[in-house]
């Protein structure tokens, strides 16, 4: 992050970080180099460093830097999509025969990543409850180079305390991973906790309007930042200049839209609390969550996320599902319509008998910035 956005705060940084204004034009939003290759000056002279898309663009430069300066970071990466920042942090930081520790609630994508993909690559993997640090510990090998977190967890909204299981990474000697997707940097900042590296679907809450795939890493080490650079050059699976203008564009407003899903989320949150036909609530807003205290320590505020069961087991929660009119029946999140889905047969499918499994009676919400008494309407009459 450069000293020029050292100083300023958050909703400064998310407009002006990496939005230099054109130098040809004076255009106030960077522009789409929508090119693959650039003139060079020479053999070798490369014009601003530029050579080839897939090794850098001007787009992409202005969001890679935006992204490092919200996270508190040294280094940002774009990717086409989140599972690709994934695969290239794992390649970088992994050999045949490492061993990670992973959580035991994460994106259905991220765990078919380690059990069908790296897993065949000889990495292997054990499951913690990374809302304890004593399990996170003795789940550590001498084998072990990364523990995963995310936090908040998808989809059960599990909490970790980031700083203290930096604490339990560092002296272990290995990474610590947060996937941030949930939280945002506007609400929750884990290089500062201590994490290594912040990953993000920026397809969620960074786009934010439902229109783009992709996908980031942050670093806070500047040599771990050039090794991913490296590895995201040779394999190529780097995030294009117009997804990247409509993610750095979604950043802008993140501020303001974070705070209006999280205050949609707690009312939407309170009313399921008090339902007949809900069983249990999961959001680290409510008191009794059992990871409140954390949340409400290194969170800003609690997100727009909110799952839940329903009595009546799985068939009640498929029909809630079906009955929902403004809550849009679709997988994702983090856009400004509201999203309803049944984790079970939709995004954790592939979480079906491990240690992952989700509850068939589970709903997930993503919580809009509509107008929260038309969610609560649909909500209500969804449940009847």
């Amino acid at each position: 992050m450069s000293d020029t956005h050292h100083s300023q705060h958050f909703e400064t940084l998310a407009i002006h970080a990496g939005n230099t204004a054109d130098p040809l034009t004076g255009a106030v939003v960077p522009p789409i180099y929508q090119v693959s290759t650039f003139k060079q000056d020479g053999v070798g002279g490369l014009r601003g460093g530029y050579e080839y898309s897939r090794s850098a663009n001007p787009t992409r430069t202005a969001l890679e830097e935006n992204l490092a300066a919200l996270e508190g970071g040294r280094r940002g990466l774009a990717f086409a999509s989140g599972l690709a920042a994934e695969d290239c942090l794992l390649r970088t930081l992994l050999s045949p025969g490492d061993h990670v520790v992973i959580p035991n609630d994460a994106y259905g994508g991220t765990f078919r990543l380690f059990a069908k993909v790296v897993s065949r690559w000889g990495v292997d993997w054990s499951v913690a409850d990374t809302s304890d640090p004593a399990a996170v510990r003795a789940a550590i090998t001498p084998k072990t180079k990364v523990v995963w977190v995310e936090t908040p967890s998808n989809p059960l909204l599990g909490i970790t305390d980031i700083a203290a299981v930096a604490q339990v990474a560092r002296e272990a000697g290995v990474k610590l991973v947060v996937d941030n997707t949930f939280a945002t940097p506007y609400l929750q900042q884990p290089l500062a906790l201590g994490a290594d590296v912040v990953v993000h679907s920026l397809t969620k809450y960074m786009g934010g309007h439902s229109d783009v795939v992709g996908g980031a890493l942050i670093v806070g080490d500047q040599e771990l930042g050039e090794e991913l650079a490296y590895h995201q050059n040779a394999m190529g699976a780097v995030a294009g200049p117009f997804d990247s203008w409509l993610v750095l564009r979604g950043t802008k407003t993140l501020a303001v839209r974070m705070d209006r899903h999280s205050e949609n989320a707690t009312t939407v949150a309170d009313m399921l609390t008090r339902h007949p036909r809900v069983a249990g609530v999961y959001y680290p807003g409510l008191p009794e969550h059992p990871g409140h205290e954390v949340a409400a320590k290194q969170m800003k505020a609690f997100g727009g996320m909110v799952s839940f069961r329903v009595t009546g087991g799985e068939e009640a929660a498929l029909e809630v599902c079906d009955r929902a009119k403004v809550f849009t029946l679709g997988e994702s999140l983090g856009g400004v319509e509201s999203l309803i889905e049944h984790p079970g047969r939709m995004t954790h499918a592939s979480v079906a008998g491990s240690a992952l499994e989700v509850p068939a009676d589970l709903v997930r919400l993503s919580v809009g910035i509509e107008n929260v008494d038309d969610l609560l309407e649909d909500l209500q009459q969804a449940l009847s």
